[in-house]
């Protein structure tokens, strides 16, 4: 008991509470917790506009937390009279003269009081704040948080050339100015395929930007003609739609150049953003001095943004090739190029000859402008694309973050990498990031609740996911499909039903087409799902030859499974021999590897099924690739399945059953798939189709 107050000893425990009224320690907790709880309100709503450090800010609300018990322990040793501040047991209540008992009195009506307001306020505050009443935290269109008064949204410009086809001019303009103010550490700005979308000059500004959940949008307008551009620009606040800069800028097309890191820097001065000494640096490197490459440049950004089809992607590739034609040292525009051909060669073109047109680009931005972050940021893509040196895409995309702090892109490659070496703990906080600076991104959106929570079977998060973005576009096929395959996850088909009902798809869905198909096949209705394909199929010129081959290999794999095995022996035989002659080409090719694999077992060639599949998983093991090697392990399963080989499928189910990866099999799946039909009375797999089977 040593260092406690002999007064505190003395306190009979049976009038402990009686005692802490009479000093008033019930008074002045509830009176700290009011004024503290008041006092972490102002700091963490009016500290950041200050610009004032979070780690100020935390150590405030700590001191505030800490001073708590102090205070409660103050009011029990000392009281507030008329005679000033005592020590509690010196003035005893009893025995009290009347004039010093009433003034004492007095004292605790005014502390009532006191109290009674601060409550009011209390109350008052949590009220305006929960119904949008008063400023600080909004809610914006992704989640509750405290727009930066920094934040800044470029609409698309306006074109007003009288040749609209100079609009690609006015989007290439607008993207590399958006491209120079997201290197700007000190801003938070959202990608331009967020912002594409909207209007030029939108009577709804507050709203957009709310839905962006940003403070100031940037609009402006191109006009080009006869060798002359005109460019206008202006800043605007979104809560209080005032102009906070504006310029104009009238230039010769040969000195266009510099207008990007113009209007770049005087946003950032409007802020009251600082550039770092790199930063400046960058706003002003011109990327060349050839008009001529320089408008090629911006034809291709333009379609590069916003392609659709193959077609924007090739005619992107040839204005790239121009650009560097009229300037061989573009090294921005070699940058750009290589990124398109990775991307190319790992999602359509896996070819030697895709694969050195990366190269080649992406060695002679690096020997031109090795520092630049676009360069750095193609040279990630290589890595990841094309090499697929995970380890390398990682360390590129992590220093590239601080000098392009705004570039959702990074952001979404880097989760991408993580759940490709099977970090999951790490792939959330990228994807958030990701979607802080591309909120309106349906893409986005749907990785998160697709790769992310379905790959490791969180089918809660993921509903919840597509919910959120369903909220956005409520209309949207891709995110209706993929909530109907989180349903067929977890074999509620008659929920799945429900949503594709509704769905109309055209050709170039393949991912609708391909959710359709999955639900015509556990549910057994194959004829439902060969009629769809055969239409589709019908419009072969609408679609690419990997969407084509995909429909004819689903097709055929129905047509198997409905008895038509003539119909499908047919296409299965057409697939082998185009497989086969692109495997003398690209004999490491994990996924033609597959593919082949699952035509061979249609065929019901189980040798070669087998060899097929096996070298598929050699050249793509889930130790070097978690995100997708455990797939190609699954049709190991399925194949083996398929040919009854119970004691190779079912060891290999029960490991992927305990391991995420893309298209995570589930219980429910191996209840309903027909491609187990082989397994289904063998003990070991039933216990594998328990819902909580291990």
């Amino acid at each position: 008991m040593r260092g406690i107050s002999p007064e505190v000893r003395r306190v009979n425990p049976k009038n402990f509470f009686a005692e802490l009224q009479r000093r008033h320690v019930y008074k002045v907790g509830a009176a700290y917790a009011v004024a503290g709880w008041l006092v972490v309100q102002i700091v963490t709503q009016v500290f950041p506009i200050f610009e004032i450090s979070a780690l100020a800010q935390r150590i405030i609300v700590l001191l505030i937390v800490a001073g708590f018990p102090v205070a409660l322990v103050l009011a029990w040793l000392f009281d507030i009279t008329a005679q000033g501040i005592v020590r509690t047991g010196e003035l005893p209540p009893s025995g009290e003269a009347p004039e010093v008992r009433r003034k004492r009195l007095v004292s605790d009506r005014k502390l009532n009081y006191v109290l009674g307001a601060l409550l009011i306020v209390a109350i008052a505050y949590f009220a305006a704040e929960r119904f949008g009443l008063i400023g600080g935290s909004r809610k914006t269109s992704i989640g509750t948080t405290a727009i930066n008064s920094k934040s800044i949204a470029v609409l698309p410009f306006e074109n007003l050339s009288e040749d609209k086809a100079n609009a690609y001019f006015a989007t290439g303009i607008q993207d590399e100015i958006l491209t120079r103010i997201a290197k700007i550490g000190a801003l938070k700005v959202i990608s331009r395929s967020s912002t594409k979308q909207y209007e030029s000059r939108p009577d709804n500004l507050s709203e957009i930007a709310h839905e962006l959940g940003v403070a100031n949008v940037l609009e402006g307008s191109v006009q080009r003609a006869a060798g002359q551009v005109h460019v206008n620009v202006q800043l605007i606040s979104a809560a209080t739609d005032e102009h906070l800069w504006a310029e104009s800028y009238d230039r010769k097309l040969e000195n266009i150049f510099g207008v990007e890191a113009e209007v770049a820097t005087a946003v950032a001065e409007a802020l009251k953003a600082k550039l770092t000494g790199p930063e400046q640096q960058a706003l002003e490197q011109q990327p060349t001095n050839n008009p001529e490459a320089y408008d090629a440049y911006l034809r291709a950004v333009a379609l590069w943004a916003d392609f659709d089809t193959i077609d924007d992607a090739s005619k992107a590739t040839r204005a790239l090739d121009d650009a560097v034609r009229l300037d061989p040292n573009f090294a921005v525009a070699w940058a750009l190029l290589a990124q398109i051909h990775s991307m190319w060669y790992f999602w359509i073109d896996p070819t030697p000859a895709r694969r050195a047109a990366a190269h080649k680009s992406l060695e002679t931005a690096v020997r031109l402008r090795p520092d630049s972050p676009d360069v750095q940021l193609a040279e990630a893509y290589y890595q990841f694309w094309v090499r697929r040196d995970f380890d390398g895409a990682r360390r590129t995309l992590e220093l590239l973050q601080s000098k392009w702090p705004n570039n959702s892109d990074i952001a979404e490659t880097l989760e991408q990498v993580a759940i490709h070496q099977g970090q999951w703990d790490k792939a959330p906080a990228y994807i958030n990031r990701a979607i802080g600076l591309n909120p309106r991104n349906r893409g986005l959106r749907a990785e998160a609740a697709w790769a992310l929570y379905r790959a490791t079977r969180d089918f809660s998060n993921a509903l919840k996911g597509y919910d959120q973005a369903l909220e956005i576009w409520p209309d949207d096929k891709n995110l209706i499909a993929g909530k109907a395959s989180v349903f067929q996850s977890l074999g509620e088909l008659d929920r799945a039903d429900e949503l594709l009902k509704q769905l109309r798809p055209a050709a170039k869905d393949g991912f609708v087409v391909g959710t359709i198909c999955d639900q015509a096949k556990l549910r057994r209705r194959y004829s439902d799902g060969v009629a769809i394909l055969r239409s589709f199929l019908n419009q072969a010129d609408s679609l690419s030859a990997g969407e084509r081959d995909s429909y004819r290999r689903s097709l055929a794999d129905l047509q198997r499974l409905s008895g038509d095995l003539a119909n499908a022996n047919v296409c299965y035989a057409q697939l082998r021999g185009e497989l086969e002659r692109k495997l003398t080409e690209q004999a490491d090719d994990a996924d033609s590897n597959s593919e082949l694999a699952t035509v061979c077992a249609g065929l019901g060639d189980k040798q070669l099924a087998t060899r097929y599949i096996e070298r598929a998983i050699s050249l793509r093991p889930a130790a070097e690739d978690a995100f997708v090697g455990p797939a190609y392990e699954e049709k190991r399963a399925r194949i083996a399945a398929r040919f009854a080989q119970k004691d190779v499928a079912i060891p290999i189910l029960e490991h992927l059953l305990k391991t995420p990866y893309v298209e995570s099999i589930t219980p429910a799946l191996l209840r309903l798939d027909p491609d187990f039909d082989a397994l289904r009375g063998d003990p070991r797999f039933q216990k594998l189709c328990e819902d909580n089977p291990l």
